[in-house]
C-alpha cells in the first residue's frame, strides 16, 4: 500500500486545496492518469497519479487545505497482492434489553441537551448539513426520524453552486511569480554569460522543411532552440537539476520548463519532459499542445513541478538578448534573442 500525497508544485507552495477527485475508491488508476484536481496559489492543478493500481481510500475531503506531503489517499499497487481481512472470533455482546421493533432506537446523551433522533435520521442530516434543532419530531417522546429530515429537506431552498475557479488566477499567479523572483535574487547569486550563434544553416534548413508541409505541421525556430537547450544540458548536466538543502541534485532526465506568456498577464514555465530524447516534430508537438493547455488554464501536477530548467525566449518581440532570473530550485535559466 502506498500514499498519494499533495505534491509540491513549485518553490513558492506550501499548502493546497482538494477541490475534486476524479477518481472513487475502487477504481483503477495507471500511472499518468490526472485523478484529482488541486487550488493553488496559482489556480486548480491537474494532478496525476504515478503508480498503477487501485485506490483503496481516500484519506482528504473536498474543500480541505492541507500541506505540501499530506497524504491524499491509499493506493494498492498492482505489485501488492490484495489482502484479505483475518478473520476473528466473534464475541458475544454484553446481555442488553432487545430494542422495540415498534420504533428505531433513540439517540441522546445523557445530561445534554442534545436533540433526541434516530441514528439513521441524524446521519441523513449529517450528509445534508442540517441541524436537527429546528426540526420538529414524530418519533418516539418527541425524536426526529428520517421523514422528519425529509419533509425539512423539501423546504430548504437550493443554494447556489459555488464556482470553483478553474485554471489559472492570473493575480495570484504575479503575486507568486513576484514572491519566487524576489527570493531567486535574494539567495542565488547570479551572473550572466552572453553568446551569439550563427544559425543560417539552421534557417535554411528550416525553410526547406516547412516548405513541403501544410501550415499545421510546420515547424518554429523555438522547437530548434529548445532542442539545443536541451542537448547542451545533456553534455554539461551541472545546470540541469536542483540545488536543495546545500547541496546540488543532478536530475536524471532532462525536462526543461518553457516560458509561456498567458493572455491577461500570467506565466508560467512548465515542462516538456526528456525534450533532448523527443524528435523534432514530436517536440513541435508538445510544444503546441502546452501552449494551448496552458492558455486554457488546463495544467497538469508533473509539468508544473518537474521543470529541471528553464528556456525562455523573447526573440519574436525583437528582444536581442533576455537575460533570466533563476526559477528556485532550479540552478540556471537559458534566454534567446532575436535571430
Amino acid at each position: 500500500m502506498i500514499e498519494f500525497r499533495m505534491p509540491s508544485l513549485g518553490a513558492d507552495m506550501e499548502a493546497g486545496t482538494l477541490v475534486e477527485w476524479l477518481v472513487k475508491p475502487g477504481d483503477r488508476v495507471k500511472r499518468g492518469d490526472v485523478v484529482a484536481v488541486v487550488e493553488t496559489q496559482k489556480g486548480a492543478i491537474e494532478i496525476e497519479i504515478f503508480e498503477s493500481g487501485r485506490l483503496e481510500r481516500i484519506l482528504v475531503d473536498l474543500g480541505t487545505k492541507v500541506p505540501v506531503g499530506t497524504p491524499l489517499a491509499q493506493i494498492l499497487t498492482d505489485q501488492e497482492p490484495r489482502v484479505r481481512p483475518t478473520a476473528v472470533a466473534a464475541v458475544p455482546p454484553p446481555t442488553a434489553p432487545a430494542p422495540s421493533l415498534a420504533a428505531p432506537p433513540i439517540v441522546a446523551a445523557p445530561g445534554t441537551k442534545r436533540t433526541r433522533a434516530s441514528p439513521a435520521a441524524r446521519k441523513l442530516a449529517e450528509t445534508h448539513a442540517i441541524g436537527l434543532a429546528g426540526i420538529a419530531g414524530t418519533g418516539p417522546g418527541g425524536a426526529v426520524v428520517c421523514a422528519d429530515v425529509e419533509r425539512a429537506l423539501a423546504t430548504v431552498p437550493a443554494l447556489p453552486e459555488k464556482p470553483r475557479r478553474i485554471g489559472l488566477d492570473l493575480d495570484a499567479m504575479r503575486t507568486a511569480i513576484a514572491a519566487a523572483m524576489a527570493r531567486s535574487k535574494q539567495e542565488i547569486p547570479h551572473y550572466y554569460l552572453a553568446h551569439q550563434v550563427d544559425v543560417g544553416l539552421s534557417e535554411a534548413w528550416l525553410a526547406r522543411t516547412n516548405a513541403e508541409r501544410p501550415p499545421g505541421r510546420r515547424l518554429l525556430m523555438g522547437a530548434l532552440t529548445l532542442k539545443a537547450a536541451a542537448l547542451a544540458v545533456r553534455r554539461f548536466p551541472a545546470f540541469n537539476g536542483f540545488y536543495r538543502e546545500g547541496r546540488f541534485e543532478a536530475s536524471g532526465g532532462i525536462h526543461p520548463g518553457v516560458a509561456i506568456a498567458i493572455r491577461g498577464g500570467g506565466l508560467a514555465a512548465p515542462a516538456i519532459h526528456d525534450a533532448d530524447r523527443l524528435a523534432l516534430d514530436d517536440l513541435m508537438v508538445h510544444l503546441r499542445e502546452l501552449v494551448q493547455r496552458m492558455r486554457a488554464g488546463r495544467i497538469r501536477s508533473s509539468e508544473i513541478a518537474d521543470a529541471t530548467i528553464t528556456v525562455s525566449s523573447l526573440g519574436e518581440r525583437g528582444v536581442e538578448a533576455l537575460y533570466g532570473v533563476i526559477y528556485p530550485p532550479q540552478v540556471a535559466i537559458v534566454g534567446f534573442g532575436k535571430v
